[in-house]
């Protein structure tokens, strides 16, 4: 059984946009795949009484109610795996419509969700990460979903899944360190070696969205102190000099926040022909880059300056 079509991952200002339009617009067709998909669980299992009795629990405005959720909630509990992939499967499909996101967390389903991202099949850990992303679009689920352990589950998925299973990972990890206790949360949690070693495999498909990643994380003290014991200079400074847009904006915007107020950060970065790259960002990168650049380059010069004053 395949799932709901992804949210889409469309990158802007520090990561990633999700295309709601497009999203509501797929609404109703997410219901009739879910109907089906509970018949199925009606027909195979056993564990529901009736697809009549699970139909008349969806709204007919595109969504379930406060009825139909509890039913797949208890689903993520299945000891079967294929019933809790489904189960998971059908609640990321119907997270999606706006007015289910709250009746989800209310059953309180995120525990449930968490615990088959952390021992459910591959399948199923993916969609799990996928529900969550689609959930954490809600504020306060970004502090419940982090609250419940789900980052160290997504960091070890980002790891260790499928090219898929890891771009849900990532997804969902960018969109919870919008909250700025999961900022911290994520980086003891150890993310900065798994990203830094996406960021380095240019082959791997995942640079864009471990820049995302590190952009926003670099924000926080924690994230900045981490993300500079990890050696990121040379990576950082390369990009900007051949990455695309958004990820020459993304690095340069980590590479402000790792040399502000570090000396040795800016020293190696200038050491390491970073002035020549971010000149010729500044005249041509996005309006973030430019200023990213600029206020970088500032910085190089005041190094300049002080060393004529020295000597």
């Amino acid at each position: 059984m395949e799932p709901a079509p992804r949210p889409s991952n469309h990158l802007i200002a520090t990561g990633l946009r999700l295309d709601w339009n497009i999203l509501h617009i797929k609404a109703l067709f997410f219901k009739w795949t879910t109907i089906l998909w509970l018949k199925w669980l009606t027909c195979s299992t056993g564990i529901l009484n009736t697809f009549k009795v699970v139909k008349r629990k969806i709204n007919k405005e595109g969504g379930a109610d406060g009825d139909a959720i509890p039913l797949l909630v208890e689903l993520l509990s299945s000891p079967d795996p294929r019933t809790q992939e489904h189960a998971v499967t059908a609640l990321l499909n119907l997270s999606i419509n706006e007015s289910n996101k709250g009746t989800i967390l209310n059953e309180g389903a995120i525990p449930d969700i968490v615990d088959v991202l952390k021992n459910g099949s591959m399948e199923a850990r993916e969609n799990a990460a996928a529900t969550l992303f689609s959930l954490s679009v809600i504020d306060e689920n970004k502090v419940a979903i982090g609250a419940a352990g789900a980052i160290p589950a997504l960091i070890t998925l980002l790891c260790e899944g499928t090219p898929r299973g890891k771009k849900d990972a990532a997804t969902a990890i960018f969109n919870l360190s919008i909250y700025q206790g999961n900022k911290a949360r994520a980086v003891k949690a150890g993310i900065v070696t798994p990203l830094m070693r996406l960021l380095k495999d240019a082959g791997g498909g995942m640079v864009d969205e471990a820049l995302a990643i590190l952009a926003i994380l670099a924000s926080h003290p924690e994230g900045k102190t981490a993300i500079g014991q990890a050696e990121p200079i040379p990576v950082l400074v390369e990009v900007i000099r051949t990455g695309s847009p958004r990820n020459r904006e993304n690095s340069a915007a980590v590479l402000w926040s790792l040399c502000t107020g570090d000396f040795e950060q800016l020293k190696l970065s200038k050491e390491l022909g970073a002035e020549e790259a971010l000149k010729e960002l500044s005249e041509n990168g996005t309006d973030r880059a430019k200023r990213k650049a600029g206020n970088i380059l500032e910085l190089l010069n005041q190094i300049e300056v002080g060393a004529t004053v020295n000597t």
